[in-house]
This record gives C-alpha cells, sequence and structure tokens, in this order.
C-alpha cells in the first residue's frame, strides 16, 4: 500500500480485498456554482459501495458571511455525520472526487481534524479510477451500517482571524494562498465580493501540486517546490489558507505528501478575511 496520505488504484483494489480491514469509500463530488450537482454525478455513475459526502451538508456549515463561505461544523456533528455513514474508529477512509481532489482533501483534512489518521485519498481520483477499468454503480445514495465514531485529539491545527490579524506584525508564520494567481492579484474576483489577497502571503496555486494528469507531483518534488515558498520557514509555521478552507487543505496534504508536517488551516479563509470590516487588503 501507499504511503499515507495517498492511495493508487492498485492499491485500493488490494486494500478493498483485505477482509482484515474494513473500508468506506467517500464520493466527494462537488460543484460551487452548482451545490445540487455533486449529488446528480454520484447518482450517474459512482465507484460500488461508495457514500456521498457533500461539501455544504457534511464538510461545511451554514452561518454568516463574517464566518466566511465554508465555515467548519462542530467536530461533534461531523463525527456524527460521518459514523452514519458507516465510519468507525477502526475504518480506513477512501475519499475521491473529480475536481483535481480539491474536496476529497477537505474530507481529508478533517477527518484528521476529529482525530481520525485512516484516512487516504485516491490518487488521480475518479479518472484514475475508470482509466484503471474499475467499474461504477448507479443510483441513490448507498446505505451503510452506523459506525462508531467519537471526536479524538486533533491531528491538525486551525488559525483563526485574529490570530492572522496578529500574524500582520509579527510575521512569524508565513501564509500560503491557495487560490488562482488571478483572484490572489485581485483580478476577475467572481466569488467573493472584494478581490486581493491577505499583507505577507505568497501564492501557490493549488493544482500546480498536480501532474497533467491529475495525480499528485512526487514527494521530492513537492518538498523541492514547498521549500521555496517557505523560505527558510518552518513548515509548521506555515497558514494555509484559498478562498473558503477548501482548497487549502489540497496544499496542505501536497504538504504531508512531501514530508512538510505541521502547517495550519485558516478556515474562514479569503471569504471571512474580505468579509470583516478593517481588514488590510494587498493587491
Amino acid at each position: 500500500m501507499m504511503p499515507i496520505p495517498l492511495i493508487n488504484t492498485t492499491d485500493l483494489a488490494t486494500l478493498l480485498q483485505d477482509q482484515t480491514k474494513r473500508t468506506v469509500i467517500c464520493d466527494c463530488r462537488f460543484d460551487l456554482a452548482d451545490p445540487e450537482a455533486g449529488l446528480r454525478h454520484y447518482s450517474a455513475g459512482h465507484m460500488p459501495g461508495a457514500v456521498h459526502i457533500d461539501l455544504d451538508r457534511v464538510l461545511s456549515r451554514k452561518a454568516g458571511p463574517e464566518q466566511g463561505r465554508h465555515p467548519l461544523p462542530a467536530r461533534e456533528d461531523f463525527t456524527a455525520a460521518m459514523a452514519a455513514a458507516g465510519v468507525s474508529s477502526d475504518t480506513w477512509v477512501v475519499c475521491y472526487d473529480a475536481c483535481d481532489s480539491m474536496y476529497a482533501s477537505r474530507l481529508w483534512w478533517m477527518l484528521r481534524w476529529i482525530g481520525h489518521a485512516k484516512v487516504l485519498v485516491l490518487d488521480g481520483g475518479l479518472k484514475a479510477w475508470m482509466k484503471s477499468g474499475g467499474p461504477l454503480s448507479t443510483g441513490e445514495a448507498e446505505e451503510h451500517p452506523a459506525g462508531t465514531l467519537t471526536v479524538g485529539e486533533s491531528l491538525v491545527d486551525t488559525i483563526d482571524y485574529d490570530q492572522v490579524v496578529e500574524n500582520l506584525d509579527s510575521r512569524t508564520a508565513q501564509v500560503i494562498d491557495a487560490r488562482s494567481p488571478e483572484r490572489f492579484r485581485g483580478e476577475g474576483e467572481t466569488i467573493d465580493p472584494v478581490g486581493g489577497h491577505i499583507p505577507g502571503a505568497v501564492n501557490r496555486f493549488f493544482k500546480d501540486n498536480l501532474q497533467p494528469d491529475g495525480c499528485f507531483k512526487s514527494a521530492p518534488t513537492l518538498r523541492q517546490e514547498f521549500l521555496a515558498y517557505l523560505d527558510g520557514q518552518e513548515p509548521a509555521k506555515v497558514i494555509s489558507q484559498c478562498g473558503s478552507g477548501v482548497t487549502a487543505c489540497h496544499n496542505l496534504l501536497a504538504m504531508e505528501i512531501a514530508g512538510l508536517h505541521g502547517a495550519a488551516l485558516y478556515p474562514g479563509s479569503w471569504s471571512q478575511w474580505c468579509n470583516t470590516a478593517g481588514s488590510p487588503i494587498s493587491r
């Protein structure tokens, strides 16, 4: 099996055949422009046995704009939702999507957030599965017997708005923004009400973590590229952000693959920052 946190299609087939390991596959497909599209795509064809995990319903909660577009749910609520999907403390969870692993990365990070370490992202996602000849199932969401999952000690760190503000002066941490270069520069912003970026942030577009086939670059390549962004800063001093705390998890996953551990997520990200009065903005 590939080292955590990635698994390829060959190793996934082996894992699924291992009767000593209980596995739940999670289909995380979603579309920011059409929130119901993920479930429609799931019904049209998904990996056999997969459950659908929705960004709006499970991986975030409803809140005002001052909290950002996809604020984290309560840890207890998320834990209960994953238990209802069939996940127990001893369950291996494999996450995939069809969007360059951006939503699968969010689920990977959130499971670690509640202390669940047995979580893998399918490298290359649904495209890789289909390319390998993997079958698809159709129809309504798969149901699994409820699991027994409890909130554990978090394996990841978060940073809130006030801490990011403090860092503007101290510069003890390097902020890395996962949005596209255009949005980072404040050009053509179509999602959030204000364009630009947090002063002092550097831009690492999450898609730069991938090869042309949608699989992640090698660990040595990712390590070399991220070290250039760190510029001597310790990985544990990195703050990862994006538009709403989703693709920032993709950068955190890439850093984990690269052996650069300990970076924190700013869940509110740009959508909270630009909706909070007095937030300085660079363009």
